[in-house]
């Protein structure tokens, strides 16, 4: 079973997305990168190529523990309208499942498509005006309140990959992967 699905498509900001799936996959979880798009392949905003495992018509998103959506430009616009992202994320939410977001995909996918209201998040500078109903945290790198987990952009890529695993795995297992990877 997926523990959490990566929703990549072209212009996902790379290291937003590989930094956690790699802390993510240390820990043990199995991630599954979803392409949003009818290839597997995706090319991301800075011209690196990602190859992902399945895609999104392929799969069931609702059936892990978490979706996972990095940011870039022009990829948050793009998952932003993606339906059977958006469709997935709202049912996830819903079983009381997580959802996580960084840079530009907490503000022009989860804040665009009405699931911060109420809830502490933090996005990429300048997109706070698409976080429609949510408590702005300026200056914070990481955010989670309840199930929803935000992280500023692709400098806090690290953090928000341990903060996840703290989440699915315990505080023990991100020390841990803290330690070993010497942040």
């Amino acid at each position: 079973m997926t523990d959490v699905f990566a929703i990549i498509t072209d212009g996902t900001e790379e290291v937003e997305c590989l930094a956690p799936v790699d802390i993510l996959r240390r820990a043990g979880a199995k991630v599954t990168l979803v392409s949003a798009t009818d290839s597997l392949t995706v090319t991301g905003s800075h011209g690196i190529v990602i190859t992902a495992d399945a895609r999104i018509s392929d799969v069931d998103l609702t059936a892990g523990k978490m979706i996972f959506v990095p940011g870039g430009m022009p990829g948050s616009k793009t998952l932003g309208t993606c339906t059977p992202l958006i469709d997935a994320i709202g049912k996830t939410l819903d079983s009381g499942n997580r959802v996580a977001a960084i840079c530009a995909a907490p503000a022009l996918v989860l804040g665009a498509n009405g699931f911060l209201h109420g809830k502490k998040a933090i996005c990429f500078p300048g997109h706070e005006g698409n976080m429609t109903g949510a408590e702005v945290q300026y200056g914070a790198r990481v955010v989670t309140d309840g199930n929803i987990t935000t992280a500023r952009g692709m400098g806090c890529s690290i953090e928000l990959g341990l903060e996840l695993v703290r989440l699915l795995f315990g505080t023990k297992t991100a020390d841990e992967i803290k330690a070993k990877i010497q942040f």
